[in-house]
């Protein structure tokens, strides 16, 4: 990519979209989650749909971290495919389930 930079951000109180930056072939996503503790999912998408430097903001730190380190480098579809519909706690959502949401809308 030559120096291309898109940026789409949309808010509303009841949909959750992510913010993308696309910089040196790797796409930045920013995520709001709804639901859960965390307030925030960053995450790059390689040009092979590859997750890199996953992080959450606020939320069960050890475990997000951890989910963080687990994906690194994985096929973002595998990994989405994997989370998707995970609970905690009766919420019918958990950050897992929302970083599956945030790859979903990304890709």
């Amino acid at each position: 990519m030559d120096n291309q930079n898109l940026h789409i951000s949309f808010n509303s109180e009841n949909l959750a979209f992510p913010e993308v930056l696309v910089e040196n072939d790797l796409q930045h996503v920013s995520y709001t989650p709804k639901g859960v503790c965390s307030t925030k999912i960053d995450f790059d998408l390689d040009s092979e749909g590859n997750l890199h430097n996953v992080k959450f903001v606020r939320g069960c730190n050890g475990n997000l971290k951890a989910i963080g380190k687990l994906v690194e480098g994985k096929n973002a579809k595998e990994v989405a495919d994997i989370l998707r519909g995970n609970d905690c706690n009766g919420r019918g959502t958990s950050c897992a389930d929302q970083l599956s949401r945030a790859i979903d809308e990304a890709l």
